[in-house]
């Protein structure tokens, strides 16, 4: 009965996407440029953390 709950909401995220970037190009690409943003920020967080460590967490 889960399964069937998740198909379901991967199926409207899908259309909701696609629907979007039918209706709204730029507002999709602007949406695309946030999330990629967000990944490079939790990428470089990441970074600085590890090196943080890897100087001995001074």
């Amino acid at each position: 009965m889960a399964v069937q709950g998740k198909k379901i909401a991967l199926y409207a995220l899908v259309v909701f996407a696609l629907y979007v970037i039918i209706t709204d190009p730029a507002k999709a690409a602007g949406y695309v440029q946030i999330g990629f943003e967000g990944i490079s920020s939790a990428a470089k967080a990441i970074g600085h953390f590890m090196t943080w460590l890897a100087d001995g967490a001074k």
